[in-house]
Parts: C-alpha cells; sequence; structure tokens
C-alpha cells in the first residue's frame, strides 16, 4: 500500500514512468519502493453507442497521511503521467482503514 490503478493510460507509458515515479512517490511517503503497486487497467470505453478512449483516470488506495503528503504526491503522480504527453487527467485517493486489511488471514495492523 499505497496501490495505483491507472485507467485510460497506456500500460508501456507507465512502465516507463514506473521506477522514477515509484521512486519519489516512496521518498515523499517516507518508505521503501517495494511498499508500491502499479497496476494498468484495459477497459473498454463507450460513449453514444460507440467505443471511444477512456478518460486517463488514477486511483490511489492508501492509508491516509495527511494533505500535505496527499498534496505531494498528486503533484508527483501528476507531473509524471503528462511528461507522457497527456494533457489531462484525474486522481483519487481512497481511503483504507488499517484494521480493515488483512494479510494471509491475519488482520494487517496486528
Amino acid at each position: 500500500m499505497p496501490q495505483l490503478i491507472f485507467r485510460g493510460i497506456p500500460a508501456e507509458g507507465i512502465r516507463a514512468i514506473s521506477i522514477a515515479l515509484v521512486e519519489e512517490m516512496a521518498a515523499i511517503c517516507q518508505c521503501g519502493t517495494d511498499n508500491f503497486t502499479l497496476e494498468c487497467l484495459h477497459v473498454t470505453a463507450i460513449f453514444d453507442g460507440k467505443y471511444t478512449d477512456s478518460y486517463p483516470f488514477i486511483d490511489v488506495w492508501w492509508f491516509e497521511r495527511g494533505d500535505e503528503v496527499r498534496d505531494k504526491m498528486a503533484e508527483a503522480i501528476d507531473r509524471h503521467v503528462r511528461s507522457l504527453g497527456i494533457p489531462d487527467l484525474e486522481i483519487s485517493f481512497r481511503v483504507g482503514r488499517e484494521d480493515n486489511f488483512y494479510m494471509n488471514g491475519r488482520r494487517y495492523s496486528s
């Protein structure tokens, strides 16, 4: 955790920025790079009865770290993804509670 789920952004682009992005996010969150998961969903978008490109959207699932860290994370993610030539994107942070997460059948916060 954090887990970033990308939609509407080519997987090859995510791969190209992944090392620098994860290193910067790890520095912001003061944790190891192995805490991050990047996933690129392949979706089919439909509008007005036609296939269309999916709008670039990133879901960030994480344990809350406060406004300052969240703002820095959003800025870093935005900067790296827009460096791929993507003019607009949205980022949403979803907060998980440690007491609701389980690893190998055991509560994560134990």
